[in-house]
């Protein structure tokens, strides 16, 4: 591996530099750079002459910058000596050293060879289908009781699933008498995990026969389900939806939002 790379604080903070201005090319904000990457406009000055006296970037003028070839080849060479790198901490390392908590699929004894895979948001551990994924018991496990696996290996993708908003109406509109419950009951059925936000969501899925998975911290619990590929419906009063809005917008988790105040069609 690229020692000097992965070792030197300088090259790295150089890389962060460089690979900044091949996205922001060709008019560079030095002061926006210092921010990114938690250095002073100064610094990111001194890297951007060393970068150009290397042939890495060139000036079209005074702060206009491309990157060149010589430092597209620089940029992956080293991005790729850095996913080397990752891969070999999250393999070699982490696994190593971290316990993942699976339910046994049957009976599991200590040092036993189990698979790994994700079911409705849970790990679940058993001796004989191959997932692909598997690890080392630490412990006795029982047949539906929990587990520590270590020295995982193998890859597990978990694609963040969407999460469906139903707006209703604060009590001040109706609350619960003035939701449209006929759109709401096949949503709810639809998915596997259900939140409630405020008394009158509370009251507007007991009407429908449904007892919430959750209802006080629902906005966060939902996200969470999503990071672990359970597809969820939250039933939220109007005045909540933005927060929420917010939270899924910065958490980068997909959604769609449906009104369900009577008359309404959205």
């Amino acid at each position: 591996m690229n020692a000097k790379f992965l070792q030197s604080k300088s090259e790295m903070t150089k890389f962060q530099v460089l690979t900044e201005i091949a996205a922001h090319q060709p008019n560079v904000r030095q002061k926006e750079i210092a921010m990114k990457i938690g250095i002073t406009p100064q610094a990111v000055s001194e890297y951007i002459k060393e970068l150009t006296a290397d042939g890495l970037i060139h000036s079209d003028g005074r702060v206009r910058y491309k990157i060149t070839k010589d430092g597209v080849e620089w940029v992956l060479e080293n991005a790729s000596e850095l996913k080397r790198y990752s891969q070999h901490v999250m393999e070699e390392i982490i696994s190593h050293v971290s316990t993942w908590t699976a339910i046994c699929d049957e009976e599991i004894r200590k040092d036993e060879k189990v698979f790994i895979e994700m079911r409705k948001g849970l790990l679940y551990a058993n001796k004989s289908k191959d997932t692909g994924i598997y690890g080392t018991a630490i412990m006795h496990g029982e047949r539906g009781f929990d587990v520590g696996v270590t020295d995982l290996k193998g890859y597990m993708h978990v694609d963040t699933a969407s999460i469906t908003i139903c707006k209703i109406p604060r009590i001040k509109r109706g609350g619960s008498s003035y939701t449209n419950l006929e759109r709401l009951k096949p949503i709810v059925d639809s998915k596997p995990y259900i939140g409630a936000v405020g008394t009158e969501a509370l009251m507007v899925l007991k009407k429908i026969g449904i007892t919430p998975d959750v209802m006080f911290g629902a906005s966060e619990s939902v996200i969470q389900a999503a990071y672990h590929g359970l597809a969820s419906v939250v039933v939220v009063v109007e005045d909540e939806v933005s927060y929420l809005l917010t939270r899924l917008e910065n958490e980068s988790v997909p959604y769609e939002i449906m009104d369900l105040s009577k008359g309404s069609t959205k």
